[in-house]
């Protein structure tokens, strides 16, 4: 085990989103089912913690930048802050309709159901829009991965359909109304297609190295365990809302967790994303070790794990007895025997 290797390209923005998701919807089918009965405002905590995080670390990055000119010209350092700017923007909208959310959801009861129309409460989500396809935009012309931005503009009919479908201005049935994102589910479910008989195919060839051939097949493994279950999730969902089967929210939600959990390693084998949040200016991998030097010093011993059938007394008493052996042929001289051509037989 090799710490240093552990956090090579790791990704913390990930893996936070990652977790927090992950915490609210367990907490969030529990609250549904009514497992647990505590206010909504509590189920929304994880999401909370994950807005502060982005608003806190781009306020630290922009009194960074603010006081420390000579900083900004530090490799793409305008580049980074103009996207910790669009994520800002991107997470204060969807801040804004989760209180929102969580203010319907804690407010409602038998006389009034909502307090105000689904349309309103959407609207923040409705903005998140024209600002992620902006930020797609700006992130292909400079390279930026942005998956979130991605996700929030393709999904905007799906937004739209909700919010008339919780008001009641359709009477569609919610299989009907998920109707864009099972779109986009059959557009996944044909990467995942095309992953899989890639990997198949780069399997066969020889010509690869051993290495390549996994990482495909790791790759395929993952979108198959990533998407498959998803799409149970999603089948679960419809069924429940629309009351054709009655089984409680956190059984419907286990597959979102298998999701989530898949998820979870994936932020350890990817790029660690901007490096002035939080004006660290650096790798986050670079800035822990740097910060906790025992960590540092911890990452340096490799581990190895010994089997219980090895014999660790033979296997040191062989390589003993190499390496002396090897020293004594080095340290003998040779002698030669001295033939002459004139000596007769």
């Amino acid at each position: 085990m090799n710490l240093k290797g552990l956090f090579q390209d790791f990704n913390p923005s990930k893996f936070l989103v990652y977790v927090c998701l992950f915490i609210f919807s367990l907490v969030f089918a529990l609250r549904l089912d009514e497992t647990i009965r505590c206010s909504f405002w509590l189920v929304f905590l994880p999401l909370w913690f994950w807005k502060c995080m982005v608003i806190f670390g781009a306020v630290v990055a922009g009194v960074v930048w603010w006081r420390h000119p000579e900083y900004r010209v530090e490799g793409e350092g305008y580049i980074d802050m103009k996207a910790i700017i669009i994520c800002l923007a991107l997470n204060s909208l969807l801040l804004i309709f989760e209180i929102l959310v969580c203010d319907q959801l804690e407010s409602s009861n038998a006389s009034k159901p909502w307090r105000h129309p689904w349309l309103i409460v959407f609207m923040p989500l409705f903005l998140t829009s024209p600002v992620s396809i902006a930020a797609c935009v700006w992130g292909f012309k400079h390279d930026r991965g942005l998956e979130l931005e991605a996700m929030c503009s393709i999904n905007i009919l799906q937004f739209i359909f909700i919010a008339l479908k919780l008001d009641e201005i359709i009477s569609w049935r919610w299989g009907v109304v998920f109707i864009p994102l099972w779109i986009l589910t059959c557009l996944m479910c044909l990467i995942v297609l095309y992953y899989v008989i890639w990997s198949l195919l780069v399997l066969r060839a020889t010509e690869l190295m051993a290495e390549q051939r996994r990482a495909n097949l790791m790759t395929a493994l993952t979108a198959v365990f990533l998407v498959t279950p998803l799409l149970t999730f999603e089948i679960l969902l419809v069924k429940k809302l629309d009351e054709v089967n009655h089984y409680p929210f956190s059984v419907v939600f286990c597959p979102l967790y298998i999701s989530l959990m898949v998820l979870l390693p994936t932020a350890f084998g990817q790029r660690g994303g901007n490096q002035w949040w939080f004006g660290i200016r650096k790798d986050f991998c670079s800035f822990l070790l740097g910060t906790c030097p025992f960590l540092q010093e911890y990452g340096n011993i490799s581990i190895t794990v010994q089997r219980p059938d090895e014999a660790p007394e033979e296997e040191e008493m062989e390589r003993d007895v190499f390496i002396h052996s090897k020293q004594a042929i080095l340290d003998d001289k040779l002698v030669m025997p001295i033939i002459s051509i004139d000596t007769p037989d």
